[in-house]
């Protein structure tokens, strides 16, 4: 069983926590970014995660496949899936648009677990649950690795492996702008706002 200060740690040691002015997958601005596939590099330190997160999940919960948004969630959902010996999908983006492709399919009334590395707003996980209900299947709940706090763009059950109090500001309201501070966009998209 891994404590939260052991999963904080892993972060510290994968040089996972970056500081510099950043521009997140949700178009907010921070000082702070979780880059989570530093962690995700050991493949070890993945799958242990990936129990830790199985172990927490409630007893009776029922699922039947393992869903994830490229490209962040990738690694974490098939490590999840591999633990619970479920089966795995993703979703990626098509136009601009979130999809399932590759020849994905969810059948109606399938139990869905949707698995993402962070979480900001949860955009692309909202954007998931979205094609999981159109699919006419359920989505039981999310297990993110890191969840940044703050409102969410989705109300599924939600169990983050660590929450990080991380502030992040509309770019109208960043400081970091105002000082002339250079911005990066390390995410797996770019939105502008």
């Amino acid at each position: 069983m891994l404590t939260d200060a052991q999963i904080y740690d892993s972060l510290i040691q994968t040089n996972a926590l970056r500081k510099g002015h950043f521009q997140l997958t949700s178009g907010r601005h921070s000082d702070t970014y979780v880059q989570c596939a530093r962690v995700l590099e050991d493949p070890t330190l993945t799958l242990e995660l990936a129990k830790e997160a199985v172990a927490r999940l409630p007893k009776d919960i029922d699922i039947d496949v393992v869903a994830a948004p490229a490209v962040g969630g990738i690694l974490i959902g098939f490590a999840v899936a591999q633990a619970l010996g479920k089966r795995f999908i993703f979703s990626e983006r098509q136009n601009g648009e979130m999809v399932f492709r590759r020849s994905f399919e969810l059948a109606p009334g399938t139990k869905v677990l949707v698995v993402e590395d962070v979480v900001t707003t949860g955009g692309s996980v909202a954007e998931v649950i979205k094609l999981v209900e159109e699919a006419g299947a359920q989505t039981v709940g999310v297990v993110s690795l890191i969840d940044r706090g703050g409102d969410k763009k989705f109300t599924a059950d939600f169990w983050p492996l660590l929450t990080l109090e991380v502030a992040s500001w509309d770019r109208q309201d960043c400081r970091l702008c105002k000082d002339g501070v250079d911005i990066y966009s390390p995410g797996s998209r770019r939105l502008t706002k």
